[in-house]
């Protein structure tokens, strides 16, 4: 099993989420991040003063897949985060775990089946 999470931009979320369901995965986690990398920010103004916004606002998604589903997965999420023309500098990261052990919490069911 490994899990895996997606920086994204805010306004794939919906883009992502339907074509992973699309290719039967229907579970996932997302929470609302800020950080930065090449993109560094920007300055912007309020009420006259210019202010600087060091981190950018984008959404995590973690998902724990069985080892088959890894390759579709990752292909999906790449497909359907990246802006077009070839994507952008912010498009975001995947990053992909090994995963141990899962549990789900309701049956005790461990391994693949409680994913």
């Amino acid at each position: 099993m490994k899990k895996i999470e997606a920086i994204i931009q805010p306004s794939k979320l919906e883009a992502v989420k339907e074509a992973l369901n699309e290719i039967g995965v229907s579970r996932l986690t997302v929470s609302d991040v800020q950080g930065f990398g090449r993109q560094k920010g920007h300055t912007d103004v309020f009420r006259g003063q210019e202010y600087e916004v060091n981190f950018i606002r984008k959404l995590k998604i973690e998902i724990v897949v069985n080892d088959s589903f890894l390759e579709p997965t990752l292909e999906t999420i790449l497909k359907t985060a990246r802006t077009e023309n070839g994507g952008k500098i912010g498009d975001g990261k995947i990053f992909v775990l090994p995963v141990e052990e899962v549990i789900r919490v309701r049956t005790g069911e461990r391994g693949g089946n409680a994913v």
